[in-house]
């Protein structure tokens, strides 16, 4: 089981750091894949381009290769059961742990005057998403594993409470590293809402994409067996993930040769190749309205499905059974 929000365009990021696992996964394991509308009006003051952007992020999942068809695609709010589930985790939670997160922080640093108590449970509503399926295995990016481990703590503080009904979930990502794609001005990760220009989009157009990559921040070569910096090691890795070699480049980098020009010319139009595929595909599955609500509404039969039962064990387990 997992999620995106729907706020901004989808990025190298979200593509590598969970989509193309889902892609994976759908072929080996029953999946649970959402939009995570809800978890969108933590920040989202002006909710007027909601729509447009729930179903651009359900575009983009089917262009990068998710079949709505294999597995339940739906969208958070279309599963009442979630918010029933996130009522009950919040009576194990506790606003200590909750405040101590580093996303709540950051959010708080970028927000300070929407400090909402949804921001703060951000972690209850997640660890909800998940364990209504009752999932062990969460396709996410690195920059959520904390957000994972409060969710196991959470099935484990039930269990141990009411009595076993959560399994443990876990990151997955098939025996790999967990992806995390920063931005290219070496300044975080690539994001949907900050450093928009530093950030590679799943919808960027070919001139869009060959911008930002020349202006992406680069070093002078070092000395032999020095450490490469971030920045350049960014761009390496940027190379690697859209099926470039980079073994030349690394070489000419230790020499203190190596032309960075040349370079992002070849990424950029490897990166052109790869994203415009999708782009396209994205665009025409955007501008079919009846295909988009056929993909929602089974996505939600699927998850209401799984959802019923998890809550009745969950509801039984705590004694809300009187009947």
């Amino acid at each position: 089981m997992s999620g995106i929000r729907p706020t901004g365009f989808l990025h190298l990021g979200n593509y590598f750091g969970a989509l193309r696992n889902y892609v994976r996964m759908q072929e080996s394991y029953n999946c649970y894949f959402m939009v995570a509308d809800l978890h969108a009006l933590t920040t989202l003051k002006d909710t007027k381009e909601l729509k447009g952007h729930v179903r651009r992020v359900l575009a983009e999942n089917i262009a990068s290769g998710l079949d709505p068809e294999k597995v339940a695609f739906y969208c958070q709010s279309h599963v009442p059961e979630t918010a029933e589930l996130y009522l009950l985790l919040n009576m194990l939670a506790y606003v200590g742990e909750l405040e101590k997160t580093p996303t709540f922080k950051d959010k708080v640093r970028l927000q300070p005057m929407n400090v909402n108590a949804g921001l703060l449970t951000y972690p209850v509503l997640q660890a909800a998403d998940i364990l209504l399926h009752r999932a062990t295995l969460v396709p996410v990016g690195k920059d959520q594993e904390q957000h994972l481990e409060m969710a196991r703590n959470y099935a484990n503080r039930f269990n141990q409470r009411y009595g076993e009904v959560f399994p443990e979930p876990y990151a997955f990502n098939f025996g790999e590293d967990l992806v995390k794609v920063p931005s290219l001005d070496g300044a975080g990760k690539m994001s949907k809402s900050e450093n928009q220009l530093a950030t590679l989009y799943l919808a960027d157009d070919d001139d869009a994409i060959r911008k930002k990559i020349s202006k992406a921040k680069t070093e002078s070569g070092g000395a032999p067996g020095a450490p490469v910096p971030d920045s350049v090691a960014n761009l390496f890795q940027l190379m690697r993930l859209v099926g470039g070699e980079t073994a030349a480049y690394e070489a000419q980098f230790n020499e203190g040769t190596i032309r960075y020009g040349d370079m992002k010319k070849e990424l950029a139009e490897r990166m052109i190749a790869f994203i415009t595929p999708i782009r396209e595909k994205a665009e025409a599955i955007r501008n079919d309205e009846a295909y988009l609500r056929k993909v929602m509404d089974m996505g939600a039969e699927k998850a209401r499905a799984s959802a019923k039962v998890t809550l009745e064990l969950a509801k039984e387990a705590i004694g809300l059974n009187y009947y």
